[in-house]
């Protein structure tokens, strides 16, 4: 059976402008795969490029009348929203014709349809939302990244869980997790940190211990987890200095004529590391938790972006990595029986 992606064409800032593109080169590249595109069929339809004749075959449309607004309230979209793209793109999840559901829409609103639609896994509380980040080693898996602003320590045990599921479902074999901290020893942290990491101390999970800022790009260990609020301020903070040393990077090598000079120079390498730190490679954040696989795509992603969300909703789902995490959990919980 062909894996299939549900793929809500209307979200983000961009809608199917965008989005239906993408989806189509996803579908080239991926011979093995089909989409159901969800939205306003005749907008959809406008915007399928000249190589979707020859793919008629692997993607269908389903229309829906609705759309959710990236700045409208959760629990509106919710209640008001039924007929969504948002909405039908998960219940196609629900229902077993897709095994992916992929939105670049409003953040909230999806965590929220997603939990009502395909409810959370047994002995996971909250979802989370988890990213691969680059590292000096490869990557670095972070959660949660702003889903829950407060957690318990037993919030942060089911992150590391989940965290530690999709890391080996990456290939890596027994990952290392780490709890983020404002230093290394023991002492150091508040009350949910140091709990939290009692509790992963008397785990089977490969608990290292606890990490700064400046692990996650070291690539120090395989996962990272905090609570939404600290990783949600991380990443944001990341990015921004991303942005601002690319800018002065232009700046200063369109100083000068010497300047410009070196800069000619140096565009072969220049090339190889944004190609490297390209933002757009990690897009694609998971919602994990849920009895499903969502994927959550930056709003502004173009279609370059929006193509590495695809893939990261089919590597996903051909995993189980839900089944995975339902399984881990359970193994977590019946050693505290």
């Amino acid at each position: 059976m062909k894996p299939t992606l549900a793929v809500d064409a209307m979200g983000g800032d961009h809608g199917p402008a965008i989005l239906v593109p993408a989806t189509i080169e996803f579908l080239v590249k991926n011979p093995d795969a089909s989409v159901i595109l969800t939205g306003d069929e005749d907008a959809i339809t406008s915007h399928l490029p000249a190589e979707s004749k020859q793919l008629q075959d692997r993607y269908s449309i389903v229309h829906c009348d609705q759309v959710v607004e990236m700045d409208e309230a959760p629990t509106r979209a919710m209640r008001n929203k039924k007929n969504s793209s948002m909405r039908v793109a998960l219940d196609r999840v629900k229902a077993g014709d897709a095994q992916a559901c992929i939105s670049a829409g409003n953040t909230g609103a999806l965590m929220a349809m997603a939990r009502f639609v395909l409810k959370m896994l047994p002995g996971v509380d909250r979802p989370a939302i988890v990213q691969e980040l680059p590292s000096m080693n490869g990557s670095t898996v972070m959660l949660d990244l702003g889903a829950n602003s407060e957690c318990r320590p037993e919030h942060l045990v089911q992150f590391a869980v989940m965290g530690s599921v999709l890391a080996e479902a990456s290939g890596i074999k027994s990952p290392t997790v780490a709890l983020l901290n404002i230093g290394s020893e023991e002492v150091k942290g508040n009350d949910l940190v140091r709990q939290a990491a009692e509790e992963l101390r008397q785990s089977s999970i490969n608990y290292y211990g606890y990490v700064e800022g400046n692990d996650i790009y070291e690539g120090t260990v395989d996962v990272v987890v905090c609570d939404g609020f600290v990783g949600n301020v991380a990443l944001k903070t990341s990015e921004g200095i991303a942005r601002m040393i690319s800018q002065v990077m232009r700046e200063e090598f369109s100083q000068e004529l010497g300047s410009k000079v070196a800069a000619l120079a140096a565009t072969p390498v220049l090339n190889r590391i944004r190609a490297r730190i390209d933002h757009r490679r990690y897009n694609g954040a998971s919602l994990l938790g849920l009895r499903g696989t969502v994927i959550k795509s930056h709003g502004s992603a173009d279609q370059v972006a929006f193509g590495y969300a695809l893939q990261a909703g089919l590597q996903e789902s051909s995993r189980h990595v839900p089944e995975l995490i339902g399984e881990q959990v359970l193994a977590l919980l019946q050693e505290h029986d």
